[in-house]
């Protein structure tokens, strides 16, 4: 059975419980416990692995009871799991029994059970289910899934380039639920059997941050599932923003999120309301701003190893954006890194509309007087190409020949070498960098089917709407 058809079996029976008062939050959370355990079993009795859930709060235990008994052995189960320590604890943390009704508890036991096996699915099955359902649930009631998931094809093409080896550590800041950490082990896993190096990998080369509890919880779920971090948590609740906690990678991957920039509304004593920035004091950072994606782009040049690598998905603002913090962030990257390349990446590809993203490749060097990037290699896989999550889904032969221009470096229609000297004069080191001409503007012909172009509608007027919302929130800071 495909992950599409598991997630309509899972999502047609939230509606069954939405209608019994349950909601879809509260389902998608309680699935998650129950998924994990019953994947735990199967990874013992199915695969022959270790586990390290207690013998009394695993899936056999739970499923053979019926009524009350099922109801209390569950929460007793939550509670008990969420005081274990390393990954089980941050799987059940702070968790609790929102299925109370045991006939509703037991339907969705039954459902689980009898679906199964589901370890030998694909690799982030557990990831998968729980976007496919946060999909479902932002089209149902119309608003955003709170994440945009890197799509799998942007993940795994990134990891192609980047090519993490199997003795070196690797870090996501903004982890999700461990798309990029299950694709960087799935590809260091393969070079070497010495066990010592397979044990590093698996204990101590990963390590994640992310500071929604959710997503937290399914991201220590993929890697337990996988043998990852058995022992100990690789991945940890918390704002990587708040410090770079001391530590070096080797390579940095990751896609921080999206989003309006951060303030908070502060009621005064006399009930006026005003807005504060949010903005992070750090030594390391050389620009206050509150900007997510600089933070995080900052963050990054900071926990990076000498000669470390990175690749970070970002929005195109990060490209463009005028000011002392977006022109220098720029500017710091090209004379303190080697930006050496770019992929523009197409709409239509994330879960939530308007969203116009890139992938930025840069090593780290030594402090040097001289700039670091002789020249920047801009991949366009955007202009007059027309993606939906509905109909033409991203595929990871779409990005085949992005991989091979990266390693090639040969330039082609849509991979362009720019030198240092023409992007430093560039207006406001404005490196949101095109070339291509929009065949949709010359030939009707070429206009893309009905639906992607309603689609590309769409998102243009999401993206204008965000535009407009973040001028509006400027403005109004200004005035106060």
């Amino acid at each position: 059975m495909s992950n599409e058809q598991l997630v309509s079996k899972v999502w047609n029976y939230a509606h069954v419980l939405r209608d019994q008062g349950v909601s879809y939050g509260d389902y998608i959370e309680q699935i998650t416990y129950l998924l994990f355990l019953k994947m735990d079993e199967e990874r013992v009795e199915l695969l022959g692995e270790e586990t390290s859930v207690p013998s009394q709060w695993r899936w056999a235990k739970l499923v053979v009871k019926d009524g009350d008994e099922l109801e209390l052995q569950y929460r007793h189960t939550l509670e008990a799991l969420a005081r274990e320590s390393g990954l089980i604890g941050t799987i059940f943390r702070k968790s609790q029994n929102k299925l109370s009704d045991p006939a509703k508890l037991k339907r969705v036991v039954s459902l689980i059970d009898k679906e199964g096996p589901w370890v030998g699915l694909e690799v982030d099955v557990k990831g998968d289910i729980y976007e496919g359902l946060l999909e479902r649930n932002a089209s149902e009631v119309r608003s955003g899934a709170g994440q945009y998931f890197t799509p799998r094809p942007v993940i795994d093409a990134i990891v192609k380039c980047i090519n993490p080896r199997i003795d070196e550590t690797v870090c996501d800041p903004a982890c999700g639920t461990g798309g990029f950490l299950l694709s960087a082990f799935e590809h260091m896993k393969t070079q070497s059997q010495d066990r010592d190096k397979q044990r590093q990998l698996r204990k101590s080369a990963l390590h994640g941050v992310d500071i929604v509890d959710e997503v937290v919880r399914l991201c220590a779920m993929n890697l337990y599932l996988h043998g990852i971090g058995n022992g100990g948590s690789p991945v940890v609740q918390g704002d990587a923003l708040s410090g770079d906690g001391g530590k070096r990678f080797d390579t940095v991957l990751t896609n921080p999120p999206f989003g309006k920039k951060s303030s908070y509304k502060v009621v005064g004593e006399d009930g006026s309301v005003s807005t504060e920035r949010e903005s992070y004091e750090r030594e390391d950072f050389k620009f206050s701003t509150s900007n997510k994606q600089i933070n995080f782009l900052q963050h990054i040049m900071t926990i990076l190893d000498t000669h470390g690598r990175a690749a970070v998905v970002l929005p195109d603002n990060v490209l463009f954006e005028a000011g002392r913090a977006g022109e220098g962030i720029r500017k710091r990257l090209l004379e303190g890194f080697n930006f050496h390349t770019l992929l523009r990446l197409p709409t239509g590809i994330w879960y939530s509309p308007g969203v116009k993203a890139n992938v930025l490749f840069f090593d780290k060097r030594p402090a040097s007087k001289e700039a670091q990037t002789r020249e920047l290699w801009v991949y366009d896989y955007r202009t007059n190409v027309h993606k939906t999550l509905k109909t033409k889904r991203l595929t990871h032969a779409d990005l085949d020949d992005f991989v091979r221009c990266y390693h090639e470096r040969q330039e082609t229609e849509r991979f362009r070498r720019f030198s240092y000297d023409e992007l430093i004069q560039r207006d406001k080191l404005n490196l949101d960098i095109f070339w291509l001409k929009d065949d949709s503007l010359e030939d009707i012909d070429s206009l893309p089917e009905p639906d992607v172009l309603v689609t590309e509608i769409v998102e243009n007027l999401e993206a204008a709407l965000e535009q407009f919302r973040s001028v509006s929130a400027e403005l109004a800071g200004e005035s106060e």
